[in-house]
C-alpha cells in the first residue's frame, strides 16, 4: 500500500506551539546550505517593511525610564541573571526555583529588578509594551556563525542535538571568548531597546552582532533565546509570581492582579519590592489578561463545580478580542495583547457611538443571518493588517459582547458576573454589535444535564462551538483558568487512521518521538489528513518511540517515515478542505484519544468518510 507521503515536513499538520521551531529548523537548513554554496562572505539584505508608528501608550512611564537611566551607570552583572537561570533550569522541583529566584531578586535595586524579571519572562519588554525585536533567525544565525567560527553544518548538527536555538549559540560559542567588558543587565536592557527602535535588517544585525560579540556562551544562550522567543528554563509566569510574592513577603494574589492590571511583571515585582502593589487599576489601551474557562466534555460535571442557576451562553468560534474606548480613540487587543484594530474597521464606528468608556470583553466573527460562519472561513481575513473592502463585504466582522470590566471610569473586575451583565445590557450597542446569547438555567440533577443538552444541540446548530456555563457570583479573573467559567466541547467525532510519519518533539519531548502525521485509507493508498501531538501519556510516548525507531523506512533527521503499521483513534473539531496534506482535508484541533493495537490497518477509516464529514454528512456515501 502506497502511503501518499512525500516528506513529514510536507504533509504534517504543525500545532500552534511548533509553528515557530518548524520555521527555525528550515533555517538551519538553509543556513547549512548556504554555506556549503557561498564563501565567506554576508548574505544579500532583503528590505525590511517600514514598522507602524507606535503610540504613545507603548512607552514607558517617565519614572521606569529614569530608573534605567541610573541603571546604566550601576547596573548588576548579566552573568549573575545567567547563574540563576541555569540553576533553575537544573532543577524541576518548584520550591526550589521559588528560593533561587526569591534569593535574587531580593538582591536587586530598583532598576535592576525591572530588567531581570521581565527577562525571566522570557521577553526584552513588558506585555503591554508593543515594540517587537524582528530579528529573523537568517540574520541571527549569520551573527552566530560568525562570532563562534563554526560552519552551517556545525550549526545544522547542534540544532539536531538540542532543538533549541539558545541552546545552539551555547554550543557554537563555547571555545570563543568575550570582546569588550562584561554584560550588565542594563546593557542587556538597552541593546533590546535599540534593536527595536531601528529599521532595516543590516542594522538590527549590526546591534545584535554587537551585543553578541561581548557575551559568553552561558549569555549568548539566553540572549537568544530571548530574541528568538523559546525561554524554556521550565519557568512558567506563575513561579515568577510566587517567587516575587517569596521575595518581598507580599501576598501572591495581589502580585497576580498587579501583573495582570500594570501588564509588566516587572512592574509588579518593582511594586511588590515597595509595598504598593493596591495602587494599580485597569488602564485603558493596556490591555488584561482574558479570563479562561476550563473544558467540561461531560455535562454532569457542571453540577460538581458550582451550584445554580447557570448562566448559559452559546461559545462562539470566533477570535477573542478586548476593546478599549477613551474619548474617539478604540483600540482592540487580541488574547497576546496585540493590537488588532485595524483589521476589523467596520467595527469602530458603532463603537464609537457608545458614549464614555468602556473596556469590552468580547468575540470577533462573522455571520449569515443568525448563523455564525464557520471560523475556517473567517480566518481568511485574518492576519492582514489592511483589510479590503471586498473581504469586509464578503465577510463583515461583528463583535459579539460578554463581558464588560470598566465603564466611566469605574473598574468592574471584583463585581459579580450578573451585575456587570446588568451593566452590559444598559450599553446602546448597535450593529455590527450584538450581546453573547444568553440564558438563565436553575435546573439540578438530570434536568441540569437534559437542559444543557438541549442548549449544546442549539448552539450546534446555530453554527457555534458548545456552550460556556458561567457562575452569575463569579468576579472577572484577569489571566486565570478557573471551575468558575465552564466551556462545554464535544468533539465531532472520531476517526480510526494509521500512522505514517513521526517527528522527534520539542521542549520536554526533544528526546522522545511525540508528534504523529496520520492518514486514512484512499483503494490502496493512504492519504496524510492531520498529525497529532497530545493524548497519550509520557509512558505511551515512551514505547511508542521505541516501536517508530524500529519501524522506520527513512530517517529524515527531525522526522522519520515509519511503517503503516499503528492505528491510533484520533478526536477532532472539524475537517476542512486543505492543500497542507495529499488528501485535500485537515483535521481541526486534532488529539488523540488512544491506541487502537486490536485494529488492523485495513479497517481503518477512508478519504469518503473525512469528505462526506467535510461536506457536512453524517456518513460516507456506501
Amino acid at each position: 500500500m502506497q502511503t501518499g507521503i512525500r516528506d513529514a515536513s510536507d504533509d504534517a499538520e504543525q500545532p500552534q506551539d511548533h509553528k515557530d521551531d518548524d520555521n527555525d529548523e528550515e533555517c538551519v537548513d538553509r543556513v547549512a546550505a548556504r554555506e556549503r554554496a557561498r564563501p565567506q562572505a554576508a548574505a544579500a539584505e532583503v528590505a525590511e517593511e517600514p514598522e507602524q508608528d507606535q503610540d504613545h501608550d507603548d512607552q514607558l512611564d517617565d519614572s521606569h525610564s529614569n530608573l534605567l537611566a541610573v541603571a546604566r551607570i550601576m547596573s548588576g552583572p548579566f552573568a549573575a541573571w545567567v547563574a540563576t537561570a541555569d540553576a533553575v533550569r537544573a532543577t524541576t522541583k518548584k520550591l526550589e526555583k521559588n528560593r533561587l529566584l526569591g534569593a535574587y531578586l531580593s538582591a536587586l535595586d530598583d532598576a535592576d529588578l525591572l530588567i531581570a524579571t521581565r527577562l525571566f519572562a522570557g521577553a526584552p519588554f513588558p506585555r503591554k509594551d508593543e515594540r517587537v525585536l524582528s530579528v529573523g533567525w537568517s540574520a541571527l544565525s549569520d551573527v552566530l556563525l560568525e562570532r563562534s567560527g563554526k560552519s552551517g553544518e556545525d550549526m545544522r548538527a547542534s540544532y539536531q542535538r538540542h532543538a533549541d536555538l539558545g541552546d545552539v549559540a551555547h554550543d557554537l560559542i563555547a571555545e570563543s571568548a568575550r570582546d569588550g567588558d562584561p554584560l550588565t543587565l542594563a546593557d542587556v536592557a538597552a541593546a533590546f531597546d535599540g534593536i527595536a527602535a531601528v529599521r532595516g535588517t543590516n542594522n538590527k544585525r549590526e546591534l545584535v552582532r554587537a551585543l553578541l560579540r561581548r557575551a559568553d556562551a552561558g549569555e549568548a544562550r539566553y540572549i537568544v533565546k530571548i530574541v528568538s522567543g523559546e525561554t524554556r528554563i521550565g519557568l512558567r509566569e506563575g513561579l515568577l509570581v510566587d517567587a516575587i510574592a517569596k521575595a518581598f513577603e507580599r501576598d501572591r494574589e495581589a502580585v497576580t492582579r498587579a501583573n495582570m492590571l500594570t501588564g509588566d511583571i516587572g512592574e509588579a515585582a518593582l511594586r511588590a519590592k515597595r509595598g504598593t502593589l493596591d495602587e494599580p487599576t485597569l488602564a485603558h489601551f493596556s490591555p488584561i489578561g482574558m479570563m479562561l474557562a476550563t473544558p467540561v466534555l461531560d455535562l454532569a460535571e457542571v453540577a460538581q463545580r458550582f451550584p445554580p442557576p447557570y448562566v448559559v451562553e452559546d461559545k462562539y468560534d470566533g477570535v477573542r478580542a478586548q476593546v478599549h474606548k477613551a474619548g474617539d480613540r478604540v483600540e482592540l487587543y487580541s488574547r497576546t495583547f496585540d493590537r488588532v484594530t485595524g483589521r476589523y474597521p467596520e467595527l469602530l464606528d458603532a463603537l464609537r457611538a457608545i458614549p464614555g468608556t468602556l473596556v469590552l470583553d468580547a468575540e470577533v466573527l462573522a455571520f449569515e443571518g443568525d448563523r455564525a460562519v464557520p471560523f475556517t472561513t473567517f480566518q481568511t481575513r485574518l492576519g492582514r493588517k489592511d483589510v479590503s473592502g471586498e473581504m469586509r463585504e464578503r465577510l463583515p466582522a461583528s463583535l459579539v459582547v460578554f463581558d464588560l470590566l470598566e465603564r466611566d471610569g469605574r473598574a468592574l473586575l471584583d463585581l459579580p458576573l450578573t451585575e456587570r451583565h446588568e451593566a452590559l445590557r444598559a450599553l446602546p450597542l448597535t450593529a455590527p454589535l450584538r450581546l453573547a446569547r444568553q440564558t438563565i438555567v436553575a435546573a439540578t440533577g438530570d434536568e441540569l444535564v437534559a437542559a444543557l443538552d438541549k442548549e449544546f444541540l442549539a448552539a450546534r446548530e446555530r453554527g457555534n462551538e458548545g456552550l460556556m456555563v458561567k457562575d452569575p457570583r463569579s468576579p472577572y479573573r484577569p489571566g486565570r483558568r478557573g471551575m468558575e467559567w465552564l466551556k462545554v466541547k464535544r468533539a465531532l467525532r472520531t476517526l480510526d487512521v494509521v500512522v505514517t510519519a513521526v517527528e522527534w518533539g520539542h521542549g520536554k519531548r526533544h528526546g522522545v518521538l511525540s508528534d504523529y502525521t496520520f492518514s486514512v485509507r484512499d483503494g490502496d493508498r493512504l492519504r496524510v489528513v492531520g498529525k497529532a501531538y497530545s493524548g497519550l501519556t509520557d509512558k505511551e510516548i515512551a514505547e511508542m518511540t521505541e516501536h517508530f525507531l524500529a519501524s522506520t523506512v527513512k530517517d529524515l533527521s527531525r522526522a522519520r517515515i515509519v511503517r503503516p503499521d499503528t492505528v491510533i483513534e484520533v478526536a477532532f473539531d472539524q475537517i476542512q478542505r486543505s492543500d497542507r496534506h495529499d488528501s485535500g482535508y485537515a483535521m481541526r484541533f486534532p488529539r488523540i484519544v488512544r491506541l487502537r493495537p486490536d485494529k488492523p490497518v485495513s479497517e481503518i477509516d477512508t478519504l469518503d468518510t473525512v469528505r462526506a464529514i467535510a461536506e457536512g454528512k453524517s456518513e460516507a456515501p456506501s
